[in-house]
């Protein structure tokens, strides 16, 4: 997917402090209103944000539900975090996606939550999952996005022996949909992910946030892609902005300068509660308008 002056638009519903049917009402609708192209889940076991107790539902499981229920928009997870699954068996989670909704996934990855966030953090230990450091998840980010796109791509089975994942015979089948496999979006800001990026990203995501911040970051993917031999234009920048229902013209100033920054891919988070017909509101008074 390389970068182009089309800008897309799409959703994210973070999937905590909602219910199932609040979740499949906002997408159905979404996927009569073409304006909006793709849509969203979060990768979180319990809530990091509102109720520490409410419900959190798992991304990819719910994910493979509303491809069933969809049928126009791409869909996908921003970001997954590799912390919580082997990349063999993530590659064979996305690629049942990718084929239950006939081939429609986008596939987000990223190393998985900041070390300096409790609410995030939290999960690992209340799932038993090791947290390291951010050397070593970055690490296994690198190695796990090449066995997931050779689990993807090679037609023979084949042994893997890095520094954070060992495969012996690892074959993946069915292969996705998508040829030559989905478009890998990877998410992140710091320096060490962008690298990352660099070597293994068709779209890079960034939360919204200072917008002279956003656009320093994205210089700083350009000058890696060079130096890697990669054509930077080659990397969709997509860019998430929190959609504010009160003040929908902070939202539209938002995007406007995410466009003028050279971000084209859009995700408008929506927050929970969500309003009837909002994703009519969204194509109406953000998109339309912002355009």
């Amino acid at each position: 997917m390389p970068r182009t002056s089309r800008t897309s638009f799409g959703i994210m519903t973070a999937p905590m402090q909602v219910d199932y049917s609040d979740i499949l009402r906002v997408w159905q609708e979404a996927d009569t209103v073409p304006e909006i192209e793709h849509a969203w889940l979060f990768d979180h076991l319990m809530p990091i944000g509102g109720d520490p107790d409410g419900p959190a539902f798992e991304g990819w499981t719910l994910l493979s539900a509303l491809a069933t229920q969809t049928r126009r928009l791409r869909l996908g997870v921003m970001v997954t975090s590799n912390r919580f699954r082997p990349p063999a068996l993530l590659a064979k989670i996305a690629t049942t996606v990718d084929i239950v909704s006939g081939g429609r996934l986008d596939f987000g990855i990223g190393v998985g939550s900041r070390p300096d966030h409790p609410l995030a953090r939290r999960e690992y230990e209340a799932h038993g999952l090791p947290f390291h450091d951010t050397a070593h998840a970055v690490g296994s980010l690198a190695e796990a996005c090449t066995v997931i796109r050779r689990l993807w791509t090679e037609e023979k089975p084949f042994d893997f022996h890095g520094t954070h994942h060992q495969l012996t015979g690892a074959f993946g089948s069915p292969k996705p949909v998508q040829r030559p496999h989905p478009p890998i979006l990877i998410g992140g800001r710091s320096a060490a992910t962008l690298r990352v990026v660099a070597e293994h990203a068709d779209l890079w995501n960034i939360p919204g946030g200072d917008i002279e911040d956003v656009i320093s970051r994205s210089a700083l993917l350009d000058r890696y892609c060079a130096e890697i031999g990669r054509d930077p234009a080659s990397v969709t920048r997509s860019i998430h902005l929190s959609a504010s229902y009160d003040r929908p013209e902070a939202t539209r100033d938002a995007i406007r300068e995410a466009i003028d920054a050279g971000f084209h891919h859009i995700v408008l988070g929506l927050p929970a509660p969500y309003p009837a017909e909002v994703a009519h509101w969204v194509a109406d008074e953000l998109i339309s308008k912002a355009s």
